[in-house]
């Protein structure tokens, strides 16, 4: 296949805005490759970046939304045994404490797995780019 022909049978996508990071890590493993190799490269690194990102976020709303219900519940629940309200309201606003200090944790783990997700599939790209420049060089 000629160049002109395989460009042509390249799918143009919508442009999206490529990090700095993502820009230097193509263009540092694939400097041999196409312009449009290159750029089509940037694009799904970004838009797999971008995935992650949005499931992290959404995971971590999701969490948060069940965990305040929960303590919605628990405080309606509480209210209905007709126990000293002051009591009540104290083990409530340490029950939300506590709430508040494991959502941090969970927020700080799910960032934390979309990062490792991320460099992840970084490597994979940079493994697979490797792996076609060796192949590529053996064959010339």
């Amino acid at each position: 296949m000629t160049e002109q022909t395989q460009s042509s049978n390249i799918p143009q996508s919508s442009s999206i805005e490529v990090s700095e990071r993502t820009n230097s890590l193509v263009n540092q493993n694939l400097s041999d490759a196409s312009e449009p190799v290159r750029e089509e490269t940037k694009q799904l690194i970004e838009a797999i970046t971008r995935k992650a990102q949005s499931e992290t976020h959404k995971a971590g709303e999701f969490a948060k939304e069940n965990y305040l219900e929960a303590v919605r519940n628990a405080r309606a629940e509480i209210e209905q045994l007709n126990f000293d309200p002051e009591r009540v309201e104290e083990s409530i606003r340490l029950i939300q404490k506590d709430a508040e200090e494991n959502w941090e944790s969970l927020v700080r783990e799910v960032e934390d797995f979309g990062n490792r997700l991320n460099e992840a599939a970084t490597t994979a790209w940079s493994i697979l780019t490797g792996a076609d420049k060796d192949s590529g060089s053996s064959q010339s």
